[in-house]
């Protein structure tokens, strides 16, 4: 079977279906992944066959595409939440499709049309990675899902501090501190990293685009990167600090690591309500930042300083994530859904 997975252009959009697209590549289906060029790398390394339709540089519109299936004739299209236009394309061509979520369903209001509400193609299922714990009650009452368990993928790298994060009795905890792509600053930055030094821990911080030069000095306690290979790194991390997008926000509930999430925008405020409610982490909306108000929340999520609910509540959602079906037993299944409607 031929299956072509479409997505933004973007970390965020486009890792969460490489998990399910290296596995039906796998299960012996050949694979392709239509994407803008920012994103063929990774998609490469991994044999997915990446290329750019029409002259997309981020977006990918029904036009760009159409072209295209004609030309591949894929038996299934899997087409991320951020794709409308994958979605019309594939419903015009007349060839069964899927949604891909990247997360709870994103709410209205955020700049991204809904996928529930696509008048083409909004009645196609939808591979869910979202716990049902958090995910929004009434996609999970009318939605068309197909439960897939959320697993983080990063571009490999070297843990050149790996013997740093080494856990043991006498350790102190690490705190991983990101925010993202998009929304992190440096100011936010030297807020959040000013609080977080006030604690006994070794704080990690991936500083995304923002020049690591930017934060000053910095104590022998924090190691300051533009990246990290995130998926590698959240095992070891005993508390997240980030800006409450998807990628980050599963992933730490994956590993049952509590977090702090300072939303900024776009989805990041429901996922941080959604978080805070199962109390696997707290939140500081924009108004409520500063050091001291960081340095507090995170020290009640450090569970060697007495305090293990949001830890055994994140567990909890781990152990409740690891129950889903795996990208494995879901690539066995896309041959059901390859069937005309």
């Amino acid at each position: 079977m031929r299956v072509l997975f479409a997505s933004l252009a973007s970390v965020g959009h486009t890792y969460p279906l490489i998990p399910l697209a290296i596995a039906a590549r796998d299960a012996g289906h050949e694979v392709h992944f239509a994407a803008g060029e920012g994103v063929h790398a990774p998609l490469a390394a991994n044999g997915l066959r990446p290329f750019r339709p029409a002259d997309s540089f981020y977006e990918i519109y029904a036009e760009d595409l159409e072209p295209e299936l004609a030309r591949l004739r894929p038996d299934l299209v899997v087409h991320e939440w951020g794709l409308p236009g994958a979605a019309v394309a594939a419903h015009r061509a007349g060839i069964p499709g899927i949604w891909h979520g990247f997360g709870r369903m994103v709410p209205a209001g955020i700049g991204f049309e809904l996928p529930t509400s696509n008048a083409e193609a909004g009645g196609r299922p939808h591979l869910d990675i979202c716990p049902p714990s958090l995910q929004d009650k009434d996609f999970l009452a009318t939605g068309n899902r197909i439960e897939l368990r959320p697993v983080p993928y990063s571009t490999p790298g070297p843990l050149a501090v790996l013997p740093r994060l080494d856990s043991g009795p006498d350790s102190k905890p690490l705190i991983y501190l990101t925010l993202g792509t998009a929304f992190g600053t440096p100011e936010l930055l030297s807020t959040t990293l000013g609080g977080l030094a006030a604690l006994d821990a070794r704080v990690v911080v991936a500083t995304g685009r923002v020049d690591p030069e930017l934060l000053g000095d910095v104590t022998d306690q924090v190691t300051v990167r533009t990246w990290w290979p995130q998926a590698d790194l959240l095992p070891h991390v005993d508390v997240v600090v980030h800006h409450g997008g998807s990628g980050t926000t599963l992933g730490a509930l994956t590993v049952g690591a509590p977090q702090l999430i300072l939303p900024q925008g776009a989805d990041q405020f429901a996922n941080a309500e959604a978080v805070s409610a199962v109390g696997a982490g707290v939140r500081l909306l924009p108004g409520e930042l500063s050091a001291e108000a960081i340095a507090e929340q995170t020290r009640k999520l450090l569970p060697r300083q007495g305090n293990t609910i949001h830890r055994d509540a994140a567990r909890a959602i781990a152990e409740e994530i690891a129950r889903m079906p795996s990208p494995d037993e879901v690539a066995r299944r896309l041959p059901e859904y390859a069937q005309p409607d």
